[in-house]
């Protein structure tokens, strides 16, 4: 399983597509804690929030960038943090589609997370209970048409990020 630096390489060596179906309601993320710490007491997201600089390092070189969130009302603590950064992640040239499982009854999608780069390779992401991350999994190439059709019901059955915020 790829993690850490050697997982962080995937997104600068993609050539055109990466795509997200994201699954969990908490994501245990390290480096997040402090400013979602902050996010619950009130404060502001940081600058960059507005315009996110991962996502602008893909896009500005041409790359897309999508993710389908899986979710249900209420949302977690945590996915309103999330979902608080989506503006600026939109701003910066990601498409972001929702699925409110609440709102909508969508059968043929895993209830994992997972990537899919340039159609040609997918990574099963694995996680703990408690939403911390452990790796991804490159799965074999006879997967790849099973995911490709994950994503395209995910990207068929998503409203928008700004249709979902005004509903």
């Amino acid at each position: 399983m790829l993690k850490g630096e050697d997982f962080g390489r995937l997104f600068e060596t993609f050539e055109q597509t990466a795509f997200r179906l994201e699954t969990l309601a908490v994501y245990n993320v390290e480096d997040e804690q402090e400013e979602f710490a902050d996010f619950l007491a009130g404060k502001p997201l940081p600058p960059e929030s507005a315009d996110n600089p991962w996502v602008r390092s893909m896009t500005d070189l041409g790359k897309q960038v999508a993710r389908v969130h899986v979710l249900n009302s209420p949302l977690s603590d945590y996915l309103r943090y999330e979902l608080a950064w989506y503006p600026g992640n939109i701003a910066a040239g990601e498409s972001i589609g929702i699925i409110d499982t609440t709102r909508q009854n969508i059968t043929g999608l895993p209830d994992h997370d997972f990537w899919l780069f340039d159609d040609a390779k997918v990574y099963r992401m694995h996680y703990t209970e408690a939403g911390k991350f452990i790796g991804g999994e490159l799965l074999s190439d006879d997967r790849l048409n099973e995911y490709r059709q994950y994503r395209d019901t995910a990207l068929a059955h998503a409203v928008s990020f700004a249709e979902y915020s005004a509903g």
